[in-house]
């Protein structure tokens, strides 16, 4: 009995093992089944993941369409509004480009003044004013022309002297030129040979002369050019001198002198120049009335007129505006077609600044013309006073005539040797 029950416990104990592990090997099985069919889990479904990601990603791709074309129409407004003040800014620009362009026009004068002035004044009382004419002299440059240089410092008295350019197609003027002007007692005077033939005669005469260097272009007009050829040549060379700090008396050859010219000078302006007039009103300056009918009420037009100064004898001192001058007459002198130097020295000197154009500001004094006589005044005026004949001028510039040698004798046969008679044979004008 006891045996059977034992029998039978271990045979339930069996049965109880098996069907536990028949239990683990469906549970195993069956979740092998479940992760192989069922990976994401036995309640989500896939397709939902998809929607979701597609309907994210074509929301993505709708927001950035949209954030394209904002960003497109946000650059199209910068850019519309970036070109306003581009436009803007050019203006500007412009503007701040004429003020600046104005204040260093003001800022140029101020600092003219201020070299006139050395400082600021206040005005004083009524008719006691009087404004500085006088520009100040450049700072001398030997290095323009050392040789040059030399040469002035044995000739020149003062720091000026006379200048006179000549070539041999004025041989016998020149002599007469420079025979008065030593018989007078003038020290300070030098011939600037514009050919060896010249250099050698004023060498032969003990007379001061100053032969430049070569030149090309300059050297053909000095060798064969005629007076106005000459003439026009002065402003080019006359440069070297005041850019060495000389004041300059620039003389022609036609010319007799009488007195010493540096005893009768004012030296308070750029330029002293003798007239081509020959009384009061036309030397120095007149108010002419133009009258047109046609304009009733306003028919009478005032103007005012001088007669021109004279390019062959004028006294230049070595400022910013003489040189300047120079700089004009010479550069428009080498145009073509060539200009008369004389109309050109004047224009450049009394036109005024005008839109399109700067006028230069430079001091001029008008010269006595009885003191420094031009032929017109001599030959139609003065001999036949008995008055003014008896006055001596400076010098006498034969310009208005152009038998100029037979002239000029006859003003030193007047004048020096006292031959009342002298003048007397030649005519008012030009036969």
């Amino acid at each position: 009995m006891t045996g059977r029950r034992e029998m039978h416990r271990n045979t339930l104990q069996s049965v109880r093992k098996t069907r536990i592990a028949i239990a683990i090997a469906i549970g195993v099985t069956l979740g092998c089944v479940f992760a192989i069919f069922f990976p994401h889990g036995l309640f989500t479904s896939s397709a939902p993941i998809i929607t979701r990601t597609i309907s994210k990603s074509n929301a993505q791709v709708n927001s950035a369409s949209c954030e394209s074309s904002e960003r497109i129409n946000m650059l199209k407004s910068e850019f519309v509004e970036a070109s306003e003040k581009n436009s803007e800014l050019r203006k500007e620009i412009k503007e701040l480009t004429e003020k600046l362009r104005l204040a260093d026009q003001r800022k140029d004068n101020a600092q003219k003044q201020v070299l006139m002035l050395g400082k600021q004044q206040k005005a004083g009382p009524f008719g006691t004013v009087k404004g500085l004419r006088t520009s100040p002299a450049v700072i001398p440059d030997e290095s323009v022309n050392p040789r040059l240089a030399k040469i002035l410092e044995k000739v020149a008295l003062q720091r000026e002297l006379i200048v006179a350019l000549a070539n041999s197609n004025v041989k016998d003027m020149l002599e007469v030129w420079f025979t008065n002007i030593k018989r007078v007692g003038i020290p300070n005077y030098l011939v600037v040979a514009l050919d060896e033939e010249i250099a050698k005669f004023c060498e032969s005469k003990d007379v001061p002369v100053y032969k430049r260097d070569p030149d090309e272009g300059i050297d053909s007009v000095a060798r064969t050019g005629g007076n106005h050829a000459v003439s026009g040549l002065k402003f080019h060379i006359l440069r070297e001198f005041l850019q060495l700090g000389y004041s300059v008396l620039l003389s022609d050859v036609d010319i007799v002198y009488l007195q010493n010219p540096f005893h009768y000078l004012y030296r308070d302006s750029d330029v002293e120049s003798m007239t081509d007039g020959h009384n009061n009103m036309t030397a120095y300056g007149y108010n002419d009335v133009f009258d047109e009918p046609a304009m009733g009420w306003a028919r009478y037009a005032h103007t005012m007129r001088i007669w021109v100064y004279n390019s062959g004898f004028f006294y230049i001192r070595p400022t910013i505006p003489s040189i300047e001058l120079l700089d004009r007459v010479a550069s428009r002198l080498s145009q073509e077609p060539p200009s008369w130097d004389q109309a050109v020295f004047n224009e450049e000197l009394f036109f005024p600044s005008y839109p399109g154009y700067d006028g230069l500001h430079a001091a001029r004094r008008t010269m006595d013309f009885y003191l420094f006589m031009n032929s017109k005044v001599l030959f139609k005026t003065v001999r036949k006073d008995a008055n003014l004949s008896k006055l001596k001028p400076v010098i006498i510039h034969v310009n208005y005539h152009p038998d100029k040698l037979p002239r000029m004798k006859a003003v030193v046969e007047f004048y020096v040797k006292g031959n009342k008679d002298a003048l007397k044979p030649f005519p008012d004008g030009s036969s």
